[in-house]
């Protein structure tokens, strides 16, 4: 019978049990052995979940405490000097260090660079290094993992990130060749999987995701040598691992490399089987990646079961391992703790639970079971019912769409025209101030809001102590000396599921939560039908908030680009065609903010990059729908209107051409982590309209102080024109406490006050 397996869990716990962990060791209300206490318990209750579930072998090592890249890096001393002191106390304050700063003890330490994970919404930190760089076995996380797994009675496989790959993720600080560090980085690799194979691990999991990328001549070689060094040392047997698409042109190269298994996508890249079943070597093993391990819809069993079947045919059953397309790191864990979901709803879903579920159905149907084959045609039958479910089509949306103009992707006039307009209307000073949109969620506001929705705290109480957050916001701002204000969006729990809260089309799960880093978790809403404005959804806030003060209020608003990124989207229409109607939606709601005179209204797209297809020769398709819809929220707005738009943790260097053609009037963008690098696209294209670098890195406890700050801004205008400088923080605030935003934003305005003297002398 055909082996079921996964590549990974996800790592938070049901009821986030990981992250109160966390933050509690972070505050200093727990120790270090309660962090790890529950990490043990998560383990265990997630490892005994899968064999449950119906899962042979369980992996190991894919549990993290932040994040597997950044252990990767500390499993083999990759650890910036900067940081060692702190290691040097403590183990894992040095490690916490390395992901979210450290500003005590006389250290002040910026955390690592953080962007996203391939074109995931999860965040991965990315590792320093340098020439001549030296690697060593720095502890034994997977070997303990491994034997914590054996332990407690599960057959395991240990996961690592492949060599290759890591050093491919990884940023060299001195501009030297990252893949010139893979003799000195194999060495302990080497040793690891000595230490694993004396313990009795059968097989390690080597994921090379970079394998699905464009790679060029020194990276394939590369592969090839790391590989070839694997082969001759003592190790387990090696299952190589790709996923997030097709290998494509690297196919060959995978299937050449001696390993003793491979997996591959079948979800994202169907068509590739033909292909893998060719160039697979006898006697390797396919792990077939058929159940969607990054979105919560069943499987299509008529999809699903002629790929198996073949490959079946081809490899026979010892050869095929049934797995999902990749980590189930990016969906939930449990559909059975939604007791509240419809149950029709409910029915067409499946999380990590699940679909290991799903994947021990299919292994007894490849097995002739019959009660397997008659699971598998129920599960069809509903999955083609779904599409004529009430709430599913609107054919008014469909109509509108269908007679959408082109003209409906245009502004009135030129960014030129515009901006003269909007100098006269907004009368704002050289350098503006302001910041990206929310303010800290406090826990009064949190207990509030769920008071609310369980019916304990009414209507009018909950507008009056909302109305008194926006005004202490208001004021606050108002105090220190912003320029363009927000209202601090206390009435919103999540910059998507808000929305989504208001929309057609859109159902919501009680605990289906992801990790995006650390401790950070979102809950991704569910998009299975059309999508539709029921009315309008920010323009009393933003009406309200303007009301207190004569500064310019800006309207918050998430793009259709991340509100389709962040939504685990219906798998039953284009993705493009669900973002065109996102926009229309959305577009609908700038057109009321602009009449209930809002004057400045930001719309976020931290997901466009994210969106990014992996391949570069996909790029030109994804970025004209994608620009598009941007263009369609926003077209049609008064010359006077400012639009904004805000972009994080996103390499812009190759898509600064398209940045540029959503024709935002202003852009901020997370640079502050990165000491201003990613303004380097800057200087190759000269990027016309506003923009605001961010100078204050919100995703770490640590406050810059004015010099720091001004620093980064002379870096920016090392490559900007005064005229196009905006000063702001990074990203949105709701996840800092108040003590530290009101000091960070103290030295903001203070550094922007200090730069606006040093122009004005020059000039006079």
């Amino acid at each position: 019978m055909s082996l079921v397996t996964y590549s990974g869990f996800p790592r938070i716990g049901l009821k986030r049990e990981l992250k109160r962990a966390l933050e509690s060791r972070w505050r200093g209300d727990s120790s270090a052995e309660t962090l790890l206490d529950t990490a043990r318990m998560l383990r265990k209750r997630h490892w005994t979940l899968a064999a449950q579930a119906g899962a042979d072998v369980v992996p190991c090592n894919d549990f993290s405490l932040y994040d597997h890249v950044l252990d990767t890096a500390v499993l083999f001393d990759a650890i910036p000097s900067r940081y060692r002191p702190v290691f040097a106390v403590d183990e894992l304050d040095g490690y916490f260090a390395m992901a979210r700063g450290h500003k005590r003890d006389g250290h002040d330490l910026h955390a690592l660079e953080m962007t996203k994970w391939f074109d995931t919404n999860y965040h991965y930190l990315v590792p320093e290094l340098e020439a001549g760089q030296r690697f060593a076995l720095r502890g034994n996380k997977p070997l303990a993992d491994f034997l914590e797994a054996r332990e407690l009675g599960f057959q395991a496989r240990p996961v690592l990130l492949g060599p290759v790959s890591f050093l491919l993720l990884s940023k060299t600080v001195d501009g030297s060749d990252r893949v010139a560090l893979l003799d000195a980085l194999l060495a302990p690799y080497i040793d690891l999987l000595g230490q694993l194979a004396d313990a009795g691990a059968d097989w390690v999991q080597l994921d090379e995701p970079c394998l699905v990328l464009d790679l060029d001549d020194d990276d394939r070689a590369a592969y090839r040598r790391a590989y070839a060094a694997l082969a001759a040392a003592r190790t387990p047997r090696r299952l190589l691992a790709s996923y997030f698409g097709a290998l494509g042109d690297n196919l060959a190269l995978a299937a050449s490399l001696p390993v003793d298994g491979l997996h591959v996508d079948l979800v994202r890249a169907p068509e590739q089987l033909d292909a893998v079943l060719d160039a697979l070597p006898a006697c390797l093993v396919l792990s077939a990646g058929v159940v969607d391990g990054r979105n919560i819809w069943r499987s299509r069993p008529e999809r699903v079961l002629p790929l198996l079947r073949k490959a079946q045919a081809r490899i026979g059953d010892e050869r095929l391992w049934l797995a999902p397309s990749c980590s189930l790191l990016h969906v939930p864990i449990d559909l059975g703790a939604e007791t509240a979901l419809d149950t029709k709803r409910r029915a067409p879903m499946a999380f990590a639970r699940q679909k290991v579920e799903e994947l021990r159905v299919y292994a007894d149907a490849l097995a002739g079971l019959p009660e397997a084959h008659a699971a598998l045609a129920a599960q069809q039958a509903l999955l083609d019912t779904q599409a004529h479910a009430p709430g599913v089509v609107d054919a008014g949306v469909r109509n509108r769409l269908r007679t959408l103009s082109p003209q409906a992707t245009l502004r009135r006039s030129a960014y030129p025209i515009r901006r003269t307009t909007q100098a006269e209307t907004l009368a704002l000073p050289p350098l503006p101030t302001t910041t990206i949109g929310s303010f800290p969620q406090t826990d009064e506001l949190r207990k509030a809001r769920a008071a609310h929705r369980a019916g304990k705290l009414d209507d009018a109480a909950y507008d009056n102590l909302l109305k008194a957050e926006v005004e202490r916001v208001v004021r606050f701002q108002e105090h220190i000396g912003l320029d363009v204000l927000v209202h601090g969006e206390p009435e919103r729990n999540d910059m998507v599921e808000y929305f989504g809260e208001q929309l057609d089309g859109y159902l919501f799960t009680q605990l289906g939560w992801v990790q995006s880093y650390g401790s950070r978790c979102v809950k991704p809403p569910v998009i299975y039908g059309d999508i539709a404005r029921r009315a309008a959804m920010t323009v009393h806030w933003s009406s309200y908030a303007q009301s207190l003060t004569d500064k310019p209020m800006k309207g918050m608003l998430t793009g259709p680009v991340t509100m389709l990124q962040w939504s685990f989207v219906r798998d039953d229409l284009p993705r493009e065609t669900v973002c065109r109607q996102m926009a229309l939606a959305l577009r609908d709601e700038v057109h009321d903010l602009e009449a209930a005179g809002i004057d400045v209204i930001q719309i976020d797209e931290p997901a466009l990059r994210e969106g990014l297809p992996l391949r570069r020769a996909d790029w030109p398709v994804y970025l004209a729908w994608a620009v598009e819809c941007f263009r369609i929220t926003a077209g049609g707005v008064r010359d006077a209107t400012q639009i904004h738009t805000h972009m994080c943790y996103s390499e812009f260097n190759d898509i600064i051409e398209a940045v540029a053609a959503m024709d935002a009037d202003v852009i901020s963008i997370e640079t502050s982590r990165s000491r201003m690098e990613l303004l380097d696209a800057f200087v190759r294209f000269r990027y016309p309209n506003g923009i605001g670098p961010g100078v204050y890195d919100i995703h770490s406890p640590r406050v810059p102080d004015t010099a720091e700050m001004l620093d980064l801004l002379h870096k920016a205008l090392a490559v900007l024109q005064p005229e196009q400088l905006w000063i702001n923080p990074d990203c949105g605030l709701k996840t800092r406490g108040w003590a530290e935003v009101e000091l960070a934003l103290d030295h903001m305005v203070a550094s922007a006050r200090q730069l606006r003297g040093e122009l004005a002398a020059v000039l006079a």
